[in-house]
This record gives C-alpha cells, sequence and structure tokens, in this order.
C-alpha cells in the first residue's frame, strides 16, 4: 500500500513541475512588460532575439535600453536568488526535519549581514575607489560574514564528533544575537549615508542588478543550489531518522556539514545581492509540502520553482503599487509571507502537521 502511495506520489511529480514551469515563465514574461515603461511581450521576444546575432529586428530604442539594462538582469537576480533561498530552506528543514527552520535559523544571514555592515561602513571608500573589484569583494565578505557564523554554530553543537540538533539551534540564537551586537557596534561608526544604505540594504533591494554583479554571483548561486538538489534520497532517509539513514547507508554528519556549507554559501551571495529577505526560504518549502506531499524528490525542485514565483510577485508588488517610487523588497515579502505563514501554522496545528511527515 504505502508503495502504491509513493509511486502515485511520483507520477504527480512531473505534473506539479510543469505547471509551476509555465506560472514562473508566464510570472517572469509578464514582470519584464510590466513598469513604468510598459514593454509588449512581442518586442520583449525581439529584443531578446536580436541579441543573439541571428536574427534583426525593428525595436523601440527605449524599450531595449529599458529591458535589456535594468529589467532583464534585474529579473534573472530574482530568479537566482528566489531559487537559492527556497531551495536552502527546503534542505534545511529536510535536514533538521523540522518546517519552521531556515537559513537564519543557524546565523547565515546575521553573519552575511554583519560582513555587508563592515564592508559598508569601513570600506565603502575602498569599493567606490575600485568599482570592477567591488563587485568580486562583495560576495566573498558576505559568505565569508555568513560561512563564519555557521562554522561557530557547527562547533557549538559538535558533540562527540556529532552535530546535536538542538544544541545547534540553541547555538544559532545565540550566535545571531552576537552579530546583532556587532552589527550596533559597526553601526555606531556609520555616518549618515552609510546609515541609510545599510537601513534600505536591511529591507531588502532588487534594484542594484547589473550583469556586472551576475557575471560574478550566478554562477556561485548556480553551483550551489543546483548541489542542494542533490540531496533528495538522503533528506528522505534523514527524516526517519538519523539512526535509520545512518543503517540505509547515509554518512549523515558529512551530509549535514555539506548541506549547511552550501546553504550558507547560496544565503550569503544572496544577501550580497539584495539584502536581507525574509521568509522565501521559510514559507515556500512549508507551503509545497501541505499542499502536495513531504517527498524531498518534489519539495527540493519544486522550491527550486516556488521560491522566484514568491520573489518575482513580490517585486511586481514592489515596483508597481507606490510607482514611481519602489517598496522595499523586503517588506513587501513580510507582507505576504507573514500571513501566509501564520494561516500554514493554523493548519497545520488543527491537524497536528507541525512536524515533517
Amino acid at each position: 500500500m504505502a508503495t502504491a502511495v509513493l509511486t502515485l506520489k511520483q507520477v504527480k511529480n512531473p505534473a506539479i513541475l510543469s505547471g509551476l514551469s509555465a506560472l514562473l515563465i508566464a510570472l517572469f514574461l509578464i514582470s519584464l512588460s510590466i513598469g513604468q515603461v510598459v514593454i509588449p511581450v512581442g518586442d520583449i521576444l525581439k529584443i531578446v532575439l536580436n541579441k543573439t546575432g541571428l536574427f534583426s529586428f525593428q525595436v523601440n530604442e527605449v524599450f531595449e535600453a529599458v529591458l535589456w539594462s535594468i529589467r532583464l538582469p534585474r529579473l534573472v537576480m530574482t530568479v537566482l536568488i528566489g531559487a537559492a533561498l527556497a531551495v536552502s530552506g527546503a534542505a534545511l528543514q529536510g535536514l533538521f526535519r523540522n518546517p519552521l527552520v531556515e537559513p537564519g535559523l543557524i546565523g547565515v544571514s546575521s553573519g552575511s549581514a554583519l560582513g555587508m555592515v563592515v564592508l559598508i561602513v569601513f570600506g565603502s571608500s575602498f569599493i567606490e575607489a575600485n568599482s570592477v573589484l567591488g563587485h568580486f569583494i562583495v560576495p566573498v565578505i558576505a559568505f565569508g560574514g555568513g560561512l563564519l557564523a555557521t562554522y561557530l554554530v557547527m562547533k557549538i553543537s559538535e558533540q562527540v564528533g556529532k552535530t546535536n540538533i538542538a544544541v545547534l539551534i540553541l547555538g544559532g540564537v545565540a550566535v545571531n544575537a552576537l552579530a546583532a551586537a556587532l552589527i550596533g557596534y559597526a553601526i555606531f561608526y556609520a555616518d549618515e549615508n552609510q546609515l541609510r544604505t545599510f537601513t534600505f540594504w536591511t529591507l531588502g533591494d532588487l534594484g542594484g542588478a547589473s550583469w556586472e554583479k551576475l557575471w560574478v554571483a550566478a554562477p556561485i548561486l548556480i553551483f550551489a543550489t543546483v548541489w542542494l538538489l542533490l540531496f533528495p534520497n538522503e533528506l528522505n532517509a534523514i527524516a526517519v531518522g538519523e539512526a535509520e539513514a545512518f543503517h540505509m547507508g547515509v554518512d549523515v554528519e558529512k551530509v549535514k556539514k555539506l548541506i549547511i556549507v552550501l546553504c550558507a554559501l547560496a544565503v550569503g551571495v544572496s544577501v550580497s545581492l539584495s539584502g536581507v529577505i525574509g521568509f522565501i526560504g521559510l514559507v515556500v518549502p512549508h507551503l509545497i509540502r501541505i499542499t502536495f506531499h513531504a517527498d524531498n524528490r518534489l519539495i527540493l525542485p519544486a522550491s527550486l520553482l516556488g521560491g522566484p514565483i514568491l520573489l518575482i510577485v513580490a517585486d511586481l508588488i514592489a515596483r508597481t503599487v507606490v510607482a514611481p517610487s519602489e517598496l522595499p523588497i523586503g517588506v513587501v515579502t513580510g507582507l505576504i509571507g507573514a500571513p501566509v505563514f501564520i494561516t500554514l501554522l493554523l493548519r497545520a496545528k488543527s491537524k497536528q502537521e507541525l512536524m515533517i511527515r
């Protein structure tokens, strides 16, 4: 009976992923089209085809400049960040066997934020003087801060050569508090300009996208996100229990460390590009789990699609609700994510689904 149910779920997976893929493509085109300058979808396709060098359509120069220099890099960055955050959240939830886990819990976000505030306050003049080098330094510093915080949490949680999950979560709380204190200390030395920059950065911002940043960050994000997608069977085994997973041939400690480092890489680089964006890594995997089923063979790839879908919707709202101004993307994801997550919690509570099935 269990085998029949699992087979049925596997049959449904391609249909679910196909539907999410179609929705993502549709939203991507809509977002490219909508804005202060409305670009017809037909013109979008012509502009993109022209860039291949194989075609030569006549297009509006303003449309081309807006699409290629502003909207397309922004949407590509949105997709990459949404995918990285959602897949990282899904992997950590599977690893900890708890749908309430997200990357910020183990110090990744706060560590990356600490690295960024130090860079903004003490290294802004260097970045301004070396703009090309700055594109490389920013993701490195953000990843380094996230990795350092994650390393501290992992060392705190080590017990007889193994990672104690309960201690890891408590260690994450402590490291997050330490990072917040150090961020406050660094802000003490910030001037008004730097303080404003950091404040808006902490609220999330996708407006700073450019092809130059993407050439550096995109390969790292793709590498970390794709590697995280390769652990569905290990996470399914761990969901049964660590001892059972070990007897099934899973090197649990190696999987734990590898997933946590990859999440630090994905989230750290995402934070360096857009600032702190909440709820993507928390809500998307949980929503997929409740709507469909808890098999990580669906949750991981569906999160890869669901994260960008949610972030594109949030970005559309941020760009259009108060046009010509723009809302911080973190504010919008919070306004969308918090009510959705509260609803999911109430539903899970009523059905006693709080723990991963």
